[in-house]
């Protein structure tokens, strides 16, 4: 299956973040945020939203940084995806 994204709505997989601090200290499932790194997977096509012009910055394969609580989770194929709006992007990391 292939989610196609409508609108100003972006489809990201987080990215697993390290698992140890930089002092070397070992994270437990417990300790460890949510991570807020993700990948773009696939992007909508913009246009008109609420009345106002969104041109879609983002594209297939950026590395972003999104909001800590925002978007949809959905489960595709035993793979764990969020769908966010373009808004909901904080950064995007080169």
């Amino acid at each position: 299956m292939k989610l196609v994204p409508l609108q100003d709505r972006v489809v990201v997989k987080m990215i697993e973040m390290e698992e140890t601090t930089k002092s070397g200290i070992i994270l437990t499932g417990s300790a460890k945020e949510k991570p807020q790194v993700a990948e773009v997977l696939a992007v909508g096509p913009g246009g008109l939203v609420d009345g106002k012009e969104v041109k879609m910055t983002v594209k297939v394969g950026d590395k972003v940084i999104t909001s800590k609580y925002s978007g949809t989770e959905v489960k595709l194929d035993n793979e764990e995806l969020i769908i966010v709006r373009q808004g909901d992007i904080l950064a995007i990391v080169e």
